[in-house]
């Protein structure tokens, strides 16, 4: 899931180089914490929200597998 987000992630913004993702599990859950530099927060949002709930809808799709529950989560 972590490279998954931050190839999405990579192609949105305009600074490639300062996006981190951290990856945290528990028994039922993962949550994937995305870094951006500031100016490109609003990218990975999109207008209200659109392209930060298409990555959810991704993650939430490609998660049947692991049966856990995805968390993405943008950090400042």
């Amino acid at each position: 899931m972590k490279k998954l987000v931050e190839e999405i992630a990579k192609a949105l913004v305009d600074a490639p180089e300062q996006v981190s993702v951290n990856e945290i599990e528990s028994q039922q859950s993962i949550v994937v914490e995305l870094a951006v530099a500031k100016q490109d927060l609003g990218k990975i949002i999109g207008k209200k929200g659109q392209n930060v709930q298409a990555i959810r809808t991704i993650l939430n799709a490609a998660s049947g597998k692991s049966k856990k529950r995805i968390i993405l989560e943008l950090l400042e």
